[in-house]
């Protein structure tokens, strides 16, 4: 397990697991059905989506409204980000952050990447990264 796996709560488990599998490709690692719980990875990015629960092991810091995960968004790093652009806009989701090629001063040095960013069904945002240094290197 990777020492870092957000958990996202989420409004309805048929919606968003359809979502992350089926257009962005996350495969399903393990799931439990009686906790409307599943475990999903893509190119080695964990994410947990679970229903909200009435036992009390729901953690909240505050009271859930959408778009949930307000204040922050993950970025996804993926192999093929044009690719995976072209599935969302095929599956007609709304593009918050059109696909581009960024490029963020670090120290002296610079990292570029391919990016897009997107919400999902409950409004957490994901950015998807491409690293493109290497061959900004390459071509320098």
């Amino acid at each position: 397990m990777p020492p870092l796996v957000p958990e996202f709560y989420v409004s309805d488990l048929e919606v968003s697991l359809p979502f992350y599998r089926d257009i962005l490709g996350f495969e399903v690692v393990y799931s439990r059905a009686e906790d409307r719980f599943v475990y999903i990875r893509r190119e080695g990015a964990d994410l947990m989506l679970e229903e909200p629960r009435s036992d009390g092991r729901t953690f909240l810091a505050g009271r859930l409204m959408k778009p949930y995960g307000v204040g922050m968004h993950l970025q996804i790093g993926v192999s093929d980000a044009a690719s995976l652009h072209a599935d969302c806009v095929a599956a007609g989701l709304e593009i918050h952050l059109p696909l581009e090629e960024r490029w963020y001063r670090r120290d002296d040095d610079e990292a570029g990447q391919l990016q897009f960013l997107i919400a999902d069904p409950d409004g957490y945002l994901l950015r998807f990264a491409q690293d493109i240094s290497s061959s900004h290197k390459a071509a320098s």
